[in-house]
């Protein structure tokens, strides 16, 4: 982030039809804005597979023609995204899981809700800043 963004934060919101086919959308927006913000290659990696792999757990539960949601609240060292999308079933990944493993692996912090009909997935991701 710039000097002109010191002690504020971004918020980009995307949604696409709630579709595997739109993921690779959601991909190549979060690789954009972790390389904005100086992500390590790797953590740019970790974190397109990380919202790719929390993306597909919601397709799986996803209202018939739902839209999913992803949200990117940006801060000066730290990186969250919350995914979501309106289920008729209203149960959120489990931790536990393979998938929930590997997000964890992936992300670090990774929390699961669900809110009314609308279940979530929040990732985040804390930028290592090197000391000078």
């Amino acid at each position: 982030m710039t000097d002109a963004h010191a002690g504020q934060s971004d918020h980009v919101e995307l949604r696409v039809p709630a579709e595997s086919a739109y993921l690779a959308i959601l991909r190549t927006a979060t690789a954009g804005i972790a390389a904005r913000m100086n992500f390590t290659l790797d953590d740019i990696e970790d974190l397109r597979i990380a919202v790719d792999e929390a993306s597909s757990l919601l397709l799986a539960v996803a209202s018939e023609g739902a839209q999913l949601a992803c949200r990117f609240d940006i801060d000066a060292d730290l990186l969250q995204v919350t995914v979501s999308v309106p289920s008729d079933h209203g149960t959120p990944p489990q931790p536990g899981t393979f998938a929930w493993t590997v997000l964890t692996a992936l992300a670090g912090d990774v929390d699961a809700t669900t809110t009314g009909d609308t279940v979530s997935v929040t990732l985040r991701k804390s930028r290592v800043v090197a000391l000078e």
